[in-house]
């Protein structure tokens, strides 16, 4: 018998719930096949559980923690990792932040919305901040994993279908949204490849460049993010993009158990069949062990094109799906769940 395909969740807190809807709305999950839920526990504001070292937004995780263990759902902390809008680090490590092609540094102007605030990984000290973020979700009782989100660069270039929304055509890449050119990314080039970036005529055009920036996050993961959850006996997993060159993101480079793919087909203006060919892809890109949780955005579908959907991921060669997020889900959504679920 073909094992059943895993149900990911991701959830953020809901406004008015009470443990009571809670509680409900866990109950529906897994009846209706739901394995396991991803709550925002950590956005770079602060945490939504009793950290140590952020600012405590509220006791949410412990409300809902033994709830979703009480219906065997398994439940994985979801972080922000690079972005950082605490006010605390914006003021008083500024060096901490990337900065663009233009020299404008990402706390003073972000690009495309305020909270782009991101960090760059080839500082220690950044380093050390998110695997010590990492660490201290993976000690939470309760927890099977820690997931990783916003690990990565801001986007160079948008999905196609969310330019406008910025009023934007991004047909090459731009300076303005080229991370990272600071001080530190720029020596370390140099160092490696003899190359001053800052001096070169069109920089965008150096593959060694771009293949600099998507180790420094792949060293952050494996070298730093990974051993602090392996060594907590958690699972780690990642949202990644379907267009990883554009975010400096070579995920399948990673040593996770799992990923879970944005295959968000609206945003870049794709339907069945662009998933399809991206989740080929990335299933032939991964190790063996190593498993793929196609990213629908739920909100993009009524009932025959989420079935759909759910349909092509699989056959396609997913092991499971995620939904974006719970918020989003009908009873319609409901409804194909438990049919597949049933099977």
């Amino acid at each position: 018998m073909k094992e059943k395909p895993k149900i990911w969740v991701w959830l953020r807190p809901l406004k008015n719930y009470t443990p009571e809807l809670y509680n409900r709305l866990f109950i529906k999950m897994k009846q209706s096949g739901v394995d396991a839920i991803l709550p925002e526990i950590y956005n770079s504001w602060g945490a939504h559980y009793q950290s140590s070292r952020h600012k405590v937004l509220d006791n949410w995780l412990e409300t809902i923690l033994p709830l979703a263990n009480g219906q065997n759902l398994e439940v994985h902390g979801w972080m922000w990792s690079m972005p950082n809008n605490q006010e605390e680090y914006v003021e008083n490590h500024r060096d901490w932040y990337v900065v663009n092609a233009l020299g404008e540094p990402a706390y003073q102007k972000p690009a495309y919305v305020g909270y782009y605030k991101f960090m760059c990984p080839n500082h220690e000290d950044v380093r050390q901040f998110v695997s010590a973020n990492v660490a201290e979700i993976s000690a939470i009782e309760g927890l099977s994993g820690v997931h990783l989100d916003y690990i990565r660069f801001p986007d160079v270039i948008l999905p196609p279908a969310l330019q406008p929304k910025y009023n934007i055509i991004q047909d090459r890449e731009y300076p303005q949204y080229d991370y990272c050119y600071c001080d530190r990314c720029v020596e370390k080039f140099k160092n490696q490849s003899g190359i001053n970036i800052r001096e070169v005529d069109d920089p965008v055009k150096n593959k060694d460049w771009k293949i600099f920036r998507q180790n420094s996050v792949t060293e952050l993961v494996n070298n730093y993010l990974v051993p602090e959850a392996r060594q907590a006996g958690r699972m780690i997993t990642a949202a990644v993009f379907p267009n990883w060159e554009n975010v400096r993101q070579k995920w399948f480079d990673w040593d996770l158990d799992a990923f879970l793919p944005m295959l968000y087909a609206k945003f870049y203006n794709g339907g069945d069949e662009w998933l399809k060919e991206n989740i080929e892809k990335e299933v032939a890109s991964i190790r063996q062990h190593q498993q793929i949780n196609s990213g629908l955005f739920v909100n993009s579908y009524d009932q025959d094109t989420f079935k759909s959907a759910i349909r092509t991921s699989l056959d396609a060669g997913a092991n499971g799906i995620a939904l974006f997020d719970a918020s989003a889900l009908k009873d319609e959504h409901y409804s194909v769940l438990k049919k597949l679920y049933n099977k």
